[in-house]
């Protein structure tokens, strides 16, 4: 017996908003302990290195997580693990809101970030539970809950510690926890969409290794210094235990992700664009926040307070959802590829915009909206392409793959500006601040970086989906979309392909339609319990 509504019985719309609020819930523990970042050795009774790691667990944690979720979900079912995942995240969050020393505190973030594998499995599932018509839109908005929860995870949790004890952090948290777990049970359903096959535990610890040394190096690497030993060691060795695990995981029969199907151009370069776009969104949370709060005494800070600041920035998180409409009609309109080439290019004017206008909290207010418009843009064709060129079998692993790229892009970014505002300081009344001139270079990077994004998405070949098509509803679903085999991509691209595309609630009539291609996949069509 499974733990979710029967289908036909909860608007998909609801289901939908449910699988939202999770995302933005798991994507929430990114931003909730920033406001009490610099005091948490007091709190907790140890060294500001080790409380540095109350954050650093969580992203560790999160970028290991999304892969293997989504690989348990095409295992298990998709909705199962987002159950289980939630309860994880809620378990998690309760052992934060009882912990006064380190070691339980990293348990629980540990265990917040093992939730984030929330959003690719969500993402992976809205294809099976919603109709044609509403997929592109839902899609757009499950991927922007990456950065609508951190958004409002920081005024959120600034205005509580401003008006209670900073345990009330992880308490508020878990009652959202709660809310979303009943939410999950209640109004998403569980379908039959479990393969079967066994979890590749080998493949799961080699990634793990690899991923927490690369991104410990990338991480600790401005605090170590960039050319320490334990930097490169850390780095460099985590690269080498990645290539062994590709190595191995392409001589597996059921590997944890399928190396094959995401070395297709197709997914390569969404992928690769992902890494871009991810360091986009990541750079302006990083600068933006630092120069409102800088002191008005520098000459160009804004003087604001944490709370004020995260006012400021929470503008920029909504615009995601905000844009997730115009993502869907931009989709069926030029296609996938051209919606994230749109989207990179309206990331690198925002932080163009950002280099010119840094002045008043305003400036920076719109900034962060352009900015932001632009990743919820590019970030909402992302799945879109990857689950055309993933069989669904593999659909779940394969979007946690691109989820983790985004994660990679955002640690690189933080790396990057970090190192850039420490090293680049000007000195007042003894302390030390990044200069004016740093700021500006760190907008230009991200406009450059997003330039390199709009270059990898227009080298994405857009062609025939190997992947079964959401055609129609299924009978008495609700609206719930069936997979039926063809060999039309749905939301083909115009600019590379001469498919006719699938728009939204249309369906290919049996004359206008491909003639239907033999695939191996047949046990991936989808049956509603």
């Amino acid at each position: 017996m499974s733990l979710g509504a029967k289908s036909g019985t909860v608007s998909p719309a609801l289901s939908v908003a449910a699988l939202c609020l999770g995302g933005m819930a798991a994507s929430l523990t990114q931003t909730v302990v920033i406001p009490i970042q610099s005091e948490l050795p007091g709190l907790l009774g140890t060294s500001a290195s080790s409380a540095a790691w109350v954050v650093t667990v969580t992203l560790l944690a999160a970028a290991v997580s999304m892969v293997v979720a989504g690989r348990l979900g095409d295992l298990l079912g998709k909705q199962r693990v987002l159950v289980a995942s939630v309860m994880i995240l809620l378990a998690g969050t309760v052992l934060c809101a009882v912990s006064s020393t380190l070691v339980p505190m990293l348990v629980g973030r540990a265990m917040q970030g093992m939730a984030m594998g929330v959003v690719p499995v969500g993402i992976s599932l809205i294809r099976q539970i919603t109709p044609p018509a509403m997929a592109p839109t839902a899609l757009a908005s499950m991927s922007a809950t990456l950065g609508v929860g951190g958004a409002i995870g920081l005024p959120l949790s600034a205005w509580i510690v401003n008006v209670s004890d900073w345990h009330a952090l992880f308490w508020v948290t878990a009652a959202i926890d709660v809310v979303v777990l009943l939410l999950l049970v209640l109004l998403v359903p569980h379908v039959h969409d479990a393969h079967g096959g066994s979890l590749d535990v080998a493949g799961v610890i080699g990634l793990a290794a690899g991923l927490v040394a690369f991104l410990i190096g990338i991480s600790k690497g401005g605090d170590w210094g960039w050319a320490s030993p334990s930097t490169l060691g850390s780095i460099l060795g985590g690269l080498v235990v990645l290539v062994v695990w590709g190595v191995y995981e392409l001589r597996r029969a059921e590997p944890l992700v399928d190396l094959r199907s995401s070395a297709k151009r197709q997914v390569l370069m969404t992928n690769a664009a992902a890494i871009a776009v991810g360091f986009g969104m990541m750079a302006q949370a990083i600068v933006a926040p630092q120069l409102l709060q800088l002191p008005r005494s520098t000459g160009y800070g804004l003087g604001q307070s944490v709370l004020a600041a995260g006012l400021w920035m929470a503008p920029g998180g909504l615009m995601m959802m905000l844009f997730a409409p115009v993502s869907s009609k931009l989709i069926a309109t030029v296609g996938a590829r051209v919606t994230m080439m749109t989207g990179a290019l309206v990331l690198s004017a925002g932080y163009a915009l950002g280099a010119l206008w840094m002045d008043a909290s305003w400036e920076l207010l719109l900034v962060a909206c352009v900015t932001s418009a632009g990743v919820g843009i590019g970030y909402a064709a992302m799945p879109t392409l990857i689950m055309d060129a993933t069989p669904p079998s593999k659909a779940g692993a394969a979007v946690g793959l691109n989820s983790l790229s985004r994660s990679v892009g955002t640690s690189l970014a933080a790396a990057v500006m970090g190192t850039l505002l420490a090293s680049n300081t000007t000195t007042l009344a003894g302390v030390g601040y990044p200069t004016h001139e740093a700021f500006r270079l760190c907008f230009v990077i991200g406009a450059v970086a997003a330039l390199l994004a709009v270059m990898l998405a227009g080298a994405v070949s857009v062609g025939r989906s190997s992947r079964t098509a959401d055609i129609g509803p299924v009978p008495g679903s609700g609206g719930a979309a069936t997979a039926v085999t063809t060999g039309a991509p749905a939301n083909a691209d115009p600019l590379t392909s001469t498919e006719v595309p699938v728009g939204p609630g249309s369906a290919p009539s049996a004359a206008s339609a491909p003639a239907a291609r033999t695939t191996t996949e047949t046990s991936d069509v989808t049956t509603v319990a």
